[in-house]
């Protein structure tokens, strides 16, 4: 197979990070751009070990799944990937993905039942990032999100994936930058309209709960789909003894603890950002908590062998997963029920294989739609351990 040797192959499914998948001669290869269904006719324009990169020269004959893009922008924007794909079919795709992975890394054969939930497929963005543009849009615009395949902002005066604070102020014209900031966040639901560099903190509704967050610290970007995790997760938590302590580790602003702390006589937080705890401090005042400002790895250190307070955990990492300290120690010393919520199916996966040799089982699963239009996947896994 040679750089720019021309070919017609039918995709035959998505791959993560959303690209089809096509074979050449039995060799797999991963464009972009495409439906599964599609028959396409590509160039290969990357060899790699194991599989070659192509890209799309022409649709021969268009899948069923194939809709019209929700978005003028779509194709140049880097925001979103799948738009031109239906609903129901980014889903299935999804979670074909999802258990592909955790079969094929994760080595788990037999997958307890998957619930996927869906999501509003628009306008469900309440956390978003710009970047100031060196100059106004061709109407006026002053603020962008960057290029497909490029770190240059392109202008933005609308975005129908955002939730409605956030795309109104876009349309009037009102979501400017703030003073020496070239790319700041936002968050908006309701009335609310954060923005870092200006006023970044306030609070948000959540179930019936009212959370202190900062829109240029973590939060979930989909809060209708984050009441519905929250909602799942509790009633997991439920299961874990009442009496013993429970712990919410990556724990950001304590979003998750200031539900927890219904259930269990006692929590413990960590996290590495100062600034999320102490969020989640006033987040879980007159709770009974314990805090860390630390790595989950520095964390693990200071735990005395032989001991474990914990009936319940909940972990909640970056798209690095959980770090090497952290699963050995809840593989040999972890509580009976963990929850864990995983940004990224092949770190989940490898995760999951350290569990399960720790004598967990993985009891639950739930995909969570929280990104319509793009490739990104959310879950949530449910361990339980067998001795």
């Amino acid at each position: 197979m040679a750089l720019g040797e021309i070919f017609t192959a039918p995709i035959e499914g998505l791959v993560t990070g959303g690209a089809g998948l096509a074979r050449l001669r039995g060799r797999p290869v991963f464009i972009e751009a495409v439906a599964p269904g599609d028959v396409i006719t590509g160039k290969i324009i990357e060899e790699k070990s194991g599989y070659s990169r192509g890209e799309l020269v022409n649709l021969v004959e268009s899948s069923s799944h194939r809709v019209e893009p929700g978005c003028p922008l779509y194709g140049l924007c880097g925001g979103c990937n799948l738009q031109h794909l239906d609903y129901p079919s980014q889903l299935e795709q999804k979670e074909r993905i999802l258990r592909d992975t955790l079969r094929r890394i994760g080595k788990v054969e037999q997958l307890p039942p998957l619930v996927v939930v869906p999501s509003k497929p628009y306008g469900y963005r309440n956390r978003m990032q710009f970047h100031r543009l060196p100059h106004r849009g061709n109407r006026g615009e002053t603020v962008g999100l960057i290029k497909r395949q490029s770190t240059i902002p392109l202008p933005i005066g609308d975005c129908p994936i955002a939730d409605d604070p956030i795309r109104s102020a876009l349309r009037k014209g009102t979501l400017t930058p703030p003073p020496l900031k070239d790319r700041f966040t936002v968050y908006g639901r309701g009335d609310l309209l954060l923005l870092e560099g200006a006023q970044s903190q306030g609070i948000v509704p959540m179930g019936d709960k009212k959370i202190r967050m900062d829109a240029q610290l973590f939060f979930q970007s989909n809060a209708d789909l984050l009441e519905v995790l929250i909602k799942d997760l509790i009633r997991l938590a439920r299961k874990a003894d009442p009496t013993r302590a429970a712990a919410d580790i990556y724990c950001g602003v304590g979003t998750f603890s200031v539900f927890l702390s219904d259930i269990f006589p006692s929590l413990t937080l960590v996290e590495q950002n100062p600034r999320s705890l102490e969020l989640a401090k006033q987040n879980l005042a007159g709770k009974r908590a314990e805090f860390y400002p630390l790595s989950e790895s520095e964390w693990v250190t200071k735990q005395k062998k032989g001991s474990q307070p914990f009936g319940f955990m909940v972990l909640d990492p970056p798209r690095l997963g959980l770090s090497s300290i952290l699963r050995d120690y809840i593989a040999q010393r972890g509580p009976p029920l963990v929850a864990y919520v995983s940004c990224d199916p092949a770190t989940l996966a490898r995760d999951t294989k350290e569990l399960v040799a720790g004598a967990y089982t993985l009891g639950a699963l739930t995909l969570y739609d929280f990104y319509p239009q793009t490739a990104h996947i959310e879950t949530l896994a449910f361990f339980e351990r067998s001795s």
